[in-house]
């Protein structure tokens, strides 16, 4: 019963402080980026309105925030009973190390559990209902949804699409048509509008190649035949770090079956997926400065090398990813090799501890 308790009493004060930590973190990002923001008040996106946009983009912020968060909350919590030597006493009541980090890990369930759902089924919506909706207010009805653009391959067929807008029309798109490795047509279209369940193409320049000369037909209207539809093509433009773990896997898949590199995609699939083992071994960091060589330094010291870590956690793994295009290792390796350096570095300092 006592040991029950205390492990709630450890969960609670390590949860309430990552609370804290994420509320400050969502916070100071709120205000900076609102002021930032406001440069892009135009029509009737007011500043009002991009307050609501920002609110809107919330749990992506909280997502993105959260191993920071863990990381630092967890030595707050974990600090402060030090602190107060609360620790020590748990210790000579004969508390195990390896209890203790039960305790603190059990709030950190809770925390993936609420994480993955926000990743699957909240922040993919709530981003692209946001990112639709500061669109219309700026531009009006119908406005660009994704101007990112991007290539696409369809069998012997590559695609490079402008935009596309929350009415579904894709705007600027080029389709080069290949036989082998001999370049057969090029089409280039002004847009193609969705008429529900085929696609129609506007103000078309069709060139075609022959032996000895090239042929140009234009047109103001011509029949798309292809498997996209507008849901697929406003995934393929969309941000892919926003996408949902399940999106992405399906990205990935796409893509290979297209001859196409999947890298990014998976990259962050595997980010997502992992979540839990990342914070997991950032709560084992947080417990071994606690226990080790940040035993008795002050609490901010002990948030300026959580922070320290925290970066060059992420820094880390953006580094690797770059380098498993260019060396040819799995994405998913750039995502574990920081998360079980950071287990091991914590698995040591502990150790070093007792």
């Amino acid at each position: 019963m006592l040991a029950d308790r205390l492990d709630r009493y450890i969960a609670r004060n390590v949860l309430a402080a990552i609370i804290v930590v994420q509320v400050v973190l969502l916070g100071l990002d709120l205000v900076i980026t609102y002021i930032n923001d406001l440069d892009d008040v135009r029509g009737d996106y007011g500043a009002f309105q991009v307050l609501l946009y920002l609110l809107m983009r919330l749990p992506w912020r909280l997502y993105q925030y959260a191993p920071v968060a863990v990381l630092i909350g967890a030595l707050i919590g974990l600090g402060g009973m030090a602190s107060s030597n609360e620790l020590t006493v748990m210790r000579a009541a004969g508390r195990s190390l390896t209890r203790i980090l039960w305790g603190v890990m059990k709030p950190v369930l809770l925390i993936v559990v609420v994480l993955l759902g926000i990743a699957e089924f909240v922040s993919p919506r709530s981003e692209q209902f946001a990112t639709a909706w500061r669109l219309e207010k700026m531009q009006g009805e119908g406005a660009v949804l994704s101007q990112s653009g991007g290539w696409q391959r369809e069998g012997d067929t590559f695609y490079r699409f402008g935009a596309i807008r929350a009415d579904d029309t894709v705007i600027e798109l080029t389709r080069y048509e290949f036989e082998g490795d001999r370049l057969r047509s090029a089409t280039q279209a002004a847009r193609a509008v969705w008429e529900g369940e085929a696609w129609r193409l506007e103000e078309v320049a069709v060139t075609r190649f022959e032996d000895e000369r090239t042929r140009v037909a234009q047109h103001d209207t011509l029949a798309w035949e292809t498997r996209f539809t507008p849901q697929q093509l406003e995934r393929l433009l969309r941000d892919v770090e926003s996408q949902a773990p399940s999106e992405l896997w399906a990205y990935a898949r796409f893509q290979r079956a297209q001859g196409l590199q999947a890298t990014q995609p998976l990259l962050y699939f595997w980010q997502k997926l992992l979540m839990p083992l990342t914070l997991a071994s950032l709560v084992l960091v947080a417990a071994s400065f606690v226990f080790g060589p940040l035993r008795s330094v002050a609490a901010g010291t002990r948030v300026f090398y959580g922070v320290i870590t925290g970066l060059g956690f992420k820094y880390l793994q953006d580094l690797l990813a770059p380098a498993s295009t260019l060396f040819g290792f799995s994405p998913a390796w750039a995502v574990l090799g920081p998360t079980l350096l950071c287990a091991a570095l914590g698995l040591y300092l502990l150790r070093r501890s007792g």
